[in-house]
């Protein structure tokens, strides 16, 4: 018997390669005589695609797809949880920044997506959760971190990447602009000024790879750095570390793993809205917890 398939697609993801990747995944699987069913939904706004996870009848499906940007995937998982669905996840992104398809080795390329589909390994992993809301790559707040949801689509679809870097350069001058964070883990109470802060699942973050190097999409735990506020002549020597792999030693940086903590800015002069996985978030105060397991991942067999 063929494949049952629920496709949930943002078609404008990766300047619109989202939707001729899924149509040749779709051929190769035909050609071969493996392809019994094939439902796409496209996504047109905000939410679109949480609704379209949630209202997945799993008994007619081998599997959900998630095509599109790390904000369309951030959606299906979202729907996915909501629903206590129990059905396997297969991402096949192709938004400006991927980081946690990148990180967990997904394949990019229809033939070897479509490879991945007929011959899979199942994994679980982990997902993180504010509130009442779902992040399965990274959460942030602070000075760049609005950037994935503020940036118009258009605009990352017709120049991509450099989209995100354009969008930046504006808050370099608001890196006076802190955050008076109160953190709670456990029994330890931090308190700081942070120009930014992230959560993270995978080791990378925003294009990053190794930014949280100590980060297991598999372990139970959230990875969580704080950046103090720094000066300008700090930056430089900041991101040297960065580039050696030791920016969790500077004093700059607070670096710690949990399975659960709160956070709230009671001092903040404005709201601090959370992204989540490039979405706009909650503001907090907010806990924040690692979901074990939560996340039937469909990842290629290694070679």
């Amino acid at each position: 018997m063929g494949l049952k398939l629920r496709i949930i697609l943002n078609p404008s993801s990766g300047r619109e390669r989202a939707r001729n990747n899924i149509e040749d995944v779709l051929a190769i699987l035909s050609l071969r005589g493996r392809l019994e069913r094939a439902d796409i939904m496209y996504t047109s706004g905000r939410h679109d695609a949480t609704r379209f996870a949630m209202d997945t009848d799993i008994s007619q499906y081998d599997y959900i797809i998630a095509a599109g940007g790390d904000g369309t995937v951030n959606e299906v998982i979202t729907g996915v949880k909501n629903a206590g669905l129990d059905i396997p996840v297969a991402i096949y992104t192709s938004g400006t920044v991927n980081d946690f398809a990148t990180i967990n080795h997904l394949p990019s390329a229809p033939q070897d997506f479509a490879k991945m589909l007929l011959d899979p390994v199942i994994k679980k992993v982990d997902c993180g959760k504010a509130g009442d809301q779902y992040f399965l790559n990274v959460l942030a707040a602070g000075i760049f971190t609005d950037i994935a949801y503020t940036v118009p689509s258009e605009l990352k679809t017709a120049i991509g990447p450099a989209a995100y870097w354009l969008s930046a350069m504006k808050d370099f001058g608001e890196i006076n602009d802190t955050m008076p964070l109160i953190i709670r883990n456990g029994d330890e109470v931090i308190k700081t000024d942070s120009v930014m802060f992230f959560v993270s699942n995978t080791k990378s973050v925003g294009g990053v790879r190794n930014l949280m190097t100590q980060a297991d999409v598999t372990d139970g735990l959230l990875d969580v750095m704080v950046i103090k506020k720094v000066d300008v002549a700090e930056i430089m020597p900041l991101l040297g570390k960065l580039v050696i792999g030791d920016h969790i030693n500077s004093d700059k940086v607070i670096y710690f793993q949990t399975s659960e903590f709160s956070v709230e800015a009671p001092e903040s002069t404005k709201p601090v809205v959370l992204d989540l996985d490039g979405e706009e978030g909650p503001t907090l105060p907010t806990t924040i917890k690692c979901v074990h397991e939560a996340i039937n991942l469909v990842i290629p067999k290694e070679e």
